[in-house]
């Protein structure tokens, strides 16, 4: 049986492995976190060939700059923040995230912020991912960084360059139009 800590050694040694350039290693680096990082960019991209490419490049990023990883934090949190960032980067060329524009209507918009409506109808993966990728640029992703991601609003603020208000006030909007979606949305 495998303890706790024998899968931390092995995992220590797959990224000492990558820190030595080692292929096999690196396959199993990659294999390891492959689909929950392509997840993780679907989620914050909508589009699959754009998962793909950002996955593929982050994983690039991954491999060149994996001898600075120094093991204060988890390799997973390391890999995750890189995917992210590199998420961020791809939209922001595309120049589609919020920008702040008035911090003081966006602080009163987070403290505005009320339970969603309960819906009648049963909430189905399938129901809430479709009404998530309906979502504008902006929202769906501060809402995946907060709600599916586990980063607070200063976190988030810190990543995308905008107020820990406006982050606030986006996933507070953001709850609010998803809300809506699926109302609007109810199967008959």
């Amino acid at each position: 049986m495998t303890t706790a800590a024998d899968y931390r050694d092995t995992h220590r040694e797959i990224v000492l492995g990558c820190q030595r350039k080692d292929r096999t290693a690196q396959r199993a680096l990659y294999g390891h976190y492959a689909k929950p990082m392509y997840n993780l960019c679907l989620r914050m991209l909508r589009h699959s060939h754009d998962a793909e490419d950002v996955l593929q490049v982050a994983f690039v990023h991954i491999f060149s700059k994996i001898d600075t990883f120094n093991f204060e934090a988890s390799i997973s949190a390391w890999i995750k923040r890189v995917v992210v960032n590199r998420c961020i980067d791809h939209l922001k060329k595309r120049r589609l995230l919020t920008t702040d524009l008035d911090p003081a209507r966006h602080d009163a918009a987070a403290d505005e912020d009320t339970a969603a409506p309960a819906d009648e109808q049963p909430y189905t993966v399938a129901r809430i991912k479709q009404a998530v990728h309906q979502l504008s640029e902006g929202y769906r992703v501060v809402l995946t960084l907060y709600l599916f991601e586990g980063y607070d609003h200063e976190e988030i603020a810190e990543i995308l360059g905008i107020s820990s208000g406006t982050s606030k006030s986006q996933y507070s909007r953001a709850r609010k139009r998803l809300a809506q979606i699926l109302t609007e949305n109810k199967p008959s």
